[in-house]
């Protein structure tokens, strides 16, 4: 890895942090087209591997301050994490069988659904007493299970943390309050994110030392990113339009580029 690379690993994983502290969520999804395009990575696969590794570091950091603020739901979001897990594992198998070239392509749609997603405003439930027991879990488990599963597989297969869909997920199956969804998915995109990382290690899909230039620098840009946005506290729908459209914008790039090429 030359000098230039070893900056730009930094500095994307410094961009990723950034977002992730500033608009709350979303930035994962940048890992990929930041390491394939600006980094230079030249094997997708690798790419997707060495970003879930970040994800999965990024995302574990982020719990551990949520769970000190008792925002987690634990048994709701471990069941979905576990299904998750599965879901994940085959969702990585499939994504590591598609052409690198096609995969990015998907991951550019992806992208573009996301950006979308983010435009409209979360929902948030309505029973902050929810709690995976004997008396509910006929009634919640399948709901948790079902869509844990598809989240999974979502994830795996492009090697993203899937907060953008966990929280609406936890949301729709229990009706648990956004503060606390969002908590609770943390669960989940660390779990996934390591499941997709593992299975993307085994095939040799991992580039290790890039992947802690990534996360460093993802740690630093955090950090700035919250300070950001403690000051821009009233502008926060704002940012995540602007965010929003960041993500529209890379994916179209992202596609044009997968398709032509």
């Amino acid at each position: 890895m030359t000098l230039l690379q070893t900056a730009l690993a930094i500095a994307s994983g410094g961009v990723v942090g950034f977002s992730l502290g500033l608009v709350g969520g979303g930035g994962s999804i940048l890992a990929v087209p930041l390491l394939v395009y600006v980094v230079g990575v030249p094997n997708a696969h690798v790419a997707i591997g060495t970003s879930a590794v970040a994800v999965a570091a990024n995302a574990a950091v982020s719990l551990f301050g949520h769970a000190r603020a008792r925002t987690v739901k634990w048994p709701c979001a471990l069941a979905f994490a576990v299904s998750g897990m599965i879901g994940a594992a085959g969702g990585a198998q499939i994504g590591k069988m598609v052409d690198g070239t096609r995969l990015l392509a998907a991951f550019g749609a992806l992208m573009i659904v996301i950006g979308l997603l983010l435009l409209r405003p979360r929902k948030s439930g309505d029973n902050p007493h929810v709690k995976l027991s004997s008396a509910n879990v006929a009634h919640l488990l399948p709901w948790l299970v079902g869509i844990g599963l598809l989240v999974g597989l979502l994830s795996g297969f492009f090697g993203i943390g899937g907060g953008f869909l966990v929280v609406p997920g936890l949301i729709a199956a229990t009706a648990m309050p956004l503060i606390n969804a969002i908590g609770s998915s943390l669960v989940s995109v660390t779990a996934l994110g390591m499941t997709t990382a593992a299975s993307y290690a085994v095939s040799g899909f991992v580039d290790w030392p890039l992947a802690g230039l990534f996360i460093a620098g993802g740690a630093a840009g955090g950090v700035l990113g919250i300070r950001l946005a403690r000051h821009l506290s009233g502008h926060k729908h704002a940012l995540s339009r602007i965010f929003a459209g960041i993500v529209i914008a890379v994916g179209v790039y992202v596609v044009t580029r997968s398709i032509w090429i």
